[in-house]
């Protein structure tokens, strides 16, 4: 699957980054003193540090004969990996201010909030992301432009669920909070019969969707809901997905907790499973035929409510899903399910993506496996594995420094403070040791 490369501002001229431990993101094994050389937007060498030469005499790419001269980057003592990719965020939703604060906000609050919450994922390390319900195509562009920075963006722009299912917005009494109320563009679609699928379908696709989001189970965020009722079936999943063949063939990602809604994604042809609680052996095997992709999102599964403000039984019922989705997901490591990196940024802090990598390896993953999770499977999951997802000679210049060595230290990439410097398409967006020159 190919699919559309959101585009970023480009960097120009030549940089020569030598010195650094390379984990590149495919699975190979770490190579010490590495040199990667970015040339304007693209990855020009990665391999073994090459002899300092001091006059720099490789020809620019206009083939001019001209010497391009180098800027060189000391990276000993860093790590140099891909830049990640975080399949599962909602940038739309502040982790910092509650839903009352919220409802009294004007639209440029809401905007500039979600503007601030994309740079600090971008700084993160994150420099591409799958943002699965609650931005519009307008962020996409702005990031495109350069209005704002923030990782390059694939869009769900809302998420497909029925009637009282975990993307109905209506509480039981039927009230509708108020940040429904006044939402310009919704975060969800409320889908009951085939026709209402198909025709949510077409218009998220008018509107520039990237991904299809189907809700197949309830969940544990939206009121009344819970993650053993079922969602949308297999059978409107099935629609929705030879809907998006005959058209751009984006994918179709499920939300899916319970066994049962599990069941009805992998049936219906879902290309990738949000969550995954549920999953029983027999489900894990079905996976596996079918190739599909697991983000377990384990960032969120281990974030338990606040006390102050959830009940106990909330919290009870949160305890019981957070230990069976977590044994759950070590058998799908374990059986070689393929698994990408999702944080659900938004349902907890943004800017800590990396912690999904630690909760990984907690789980039964090798650091080095938890890598590859986090960028090469990430990017294939998207359909940009050519341009994105591992430090190799052609691809986006998109790469990460870290100071915390990712191979005997995962767990302590979750601060962004570890991460030292960021390249996006070849132009520095975070630099906090001033190394690079920019």
């Amino acid at each position: 699957m190919s699919a559309r490369l959101p585009r970023t501002p480009s960097g120009t001229g030549r940089t020569r980054i030598v010195g650094a431990t390379l984990v590149d993101g495919t699975g190979a094994p770490a190579l010490p003193d590495a040199e990667v050389e970015v040339v304007d937007d693209r990855i020009g060498y990665v391999g073994p540090r090459r002899p300092d030469t001091g006059a720099d005499t490789e020809a620019d790419a206009v083939g001019n004969g001209r010497a391009t001269p180098a800027t060189v980057v000391d990276a000993r003592g860093l790590h140099v990996l891909p830049g990640f990719v975080d399949l599962h965020v909602h940038a739309a939703m502040p982790d910092d201010v509650g839903p009352d604060v919220r409802a009294g906000w004007f639209p440029e609050e809401e905007a500039f909030s979600t503007a601030r919450t994309l740079a600090r994922t971008l700084a993160a390390g994150v420099t591409t992301a799958r943002d699965l319900s609650g931005l519009t195509p307008g962020f996409r562009n702005a990031v495109a432009a350069g209005h704002i920075t923030g990782p390059r963006l694939h869009l769900a722009v809302a998420l497909l669920s029925p009637t009282g299912g975990h993307g109905d917005p209506v509480a039981p009494n039927g009230s509708l909070p108020v940040y429904a109320q006044r939402a310009t563009t919704p975060g969800w679609c409320v889908v009951d019969t085939a026709d209402e699928v198909v025709r949510a379908v077409r218009r998220l696709d008018r509107i520039g969707a990237d991904v299809i989001k189907v809700c197949t189970s309830g969940g544990l965020s939206t009121p009344g809901d819970d993650p053993t009722e079922l969602g949308v079936p297999a059978e409107h999943v099935a629609l929705i997905v030879a809907e998006m063949r005959r058209r751009r063939s984006q994918p179709v990602t499920a939300h899916a907790q319970s066994e049962q809604g599990i069941r009805e994604a992998l049936r219906g042809g879902a290309a990738s499973i949000e969550h995954g609680y549920g999953l029983t052996d027999e489900l894990i095997e079905e996976m596996l035929d079918r190739a599909t992709v697991l983000v377990p999102t384990l960032s969120a599964l281990t974030s338990l409510p606040d006390p102050a403000r959830a009940s106990q039984e909330k919290i009870d019922r949160k305890r019981w899903w957070r230990d069976t989705g977590l044994r759950a997901v070590a058998r799908a490591v374990e059986a070689g399910v393929t698994i990408a990196t999702g944080t659900d940024a938004g349902v907890v802090p943004h800017g800590r993506n990396l912690a999904e990598l630690g909760h990984l390896v907690d789980v039964g993953m090798t650091p080095l496996a938890a890598v590859r999770a986090g960028t090469l499977v990430g990017a294939r999951t998207m359909g940009l594995q050519e341009h994105l997802g591992s430090v190799t000679t052609g691809k986006l210049a998109d790469l990460v420094l870290t100071r915390a060595d990712p191979l005997t230290a995962v767990h302590a990439l979750a601060d962004p403070r570890e991460v030292r410097a960021v390249w996006q398409s070849g132009r520095v967006v975070k630099d906090l040791d001033r190394i690079t020159g920019a």
